[in-house]
């Protein structure tokens, strides 16, 4: 008997895809606008996943010709000093976007430092003006990982009107905007999360199952139903007994993919969709900040 396999949503290709697209982008309009778009990235203190992730995105935005003005501050910098750094940011006609590295030590407030940002140049999509433009369904930058999960499922033309789709997770970042998402695109949605009761009768339901918890393993192939659409955004970091180190989902991967249709690899899925999506809120702030 063959045993069935789900197909891959390749969030890497896509990635790449979409880089190209950027890439002619930029070339075509710097010459006409005089400079190239602009990202600041401000990390602060000596996280290194924090300081791999920038890594990512200043490789990334080299790679499409965006200019990085990624700042490095020592763990101790004050909130009024980053409050400073991002006044004189919002102001400079150099800088289409600017974004925080999350987590901050834990005497800042990310979220006082969030508010700071003009809303137009909010690279990953998370002021408040921005989330409010999405509740109501008006243009904005949108949050970078449910964007990239919207994007990697309109390329493969994966149907979501009518569908009953379950998000588990309900995070500013990737579970509330994710659910918005999903309904402006009219599915029928579900948030669950780690207080729902009877998680597998919800997952069952689901045609398309979109998991951001943060805890590997969450979902087993038991809760998915047979040919669902499902996507991993969790990224954690196990390390087995040898000492290595390697990254999960919250989806047992290798026993669900002989139950869904479509299945998101980690890695590979959703982190370079996300850092595609970074680079398009930037180039899209650019177009407007430019009048093109």
């Amino acid at each position: 008997m063959e045993t069935k396999t789900a197909k891959m949503l390749d969030g890497k290709a896509l990635a790449e895809k979409i880089h190209k697209q950027l890439a002619a982008t930029i070339a075509e309009l710097k010459p006409k606008i005089g400079r190239p778009p602009g990202l600041a990235v401000l990390m602060v203190g000596d996280n290194p996943a924090s300081a791999a992730y920038v890594r990512n995105k200043e490789k990334a935005c080299a790679k499409v010709g965006i200019t990085s003005f990624g700042k490095h501050f020592p763990t101790d910098t004050t909130l009024t000093e980053l409050e400073a750094v991002i006044a004189q940011l919002n102001q400079d006609e150099q800088v289409d976007g600017i974004l925080v590295q999350l987590p901050l030590p834990g005497h800042l407030d990310s979220i006082a430092l969030l508010h700071q940002i003009e809303p137009d140049k909010d690279a990953d999509g998370l002021h408040p003006v921005n989330l409010g433009r999405l509740v109501r369904g008006e243009a904005g930058l949108r949050s970078c990982t449910p964007a990239g999960v919207m994007r990697l499922l309109e390329e493969y033309k994966i149907s979501l009107e009518g569908k009953q789709a379950v998000v588990v997770g309900r995070s500013i970042l990737v579970g509330k905007p994710m659910a918005l998402m999903l309904l402006e695109a009219n599915a029928t949605v579900t948030i669950a999360h780690s207080r729902s009761q009877d998680l597998k009768t919800i997952t069952q339901n689901a045609d398309i199952l979109i998991a951001a918890a943060g805890l590997p393993g969450l979902i087993t192939a038991d809760m998915v139903k047979p040919g669902a659409v499902v996507v991993d955004v969790g990224i954690n970091r196990l390390t087995d007994s040898s000492g290595k180190s390697h990254l999960v989902g919250d989806i047992d991967f290798a026993a669900t993919a002989r139950v869904a249709e479509y299945l998101t690899p980690v890695p590979g899925g959703i982190g370079p969709m996300t850092v595609a999506m970074l680079l398009q809120n930037t180039v899209s702030s650019y177009l407007r900040a430019t009048n093109h």
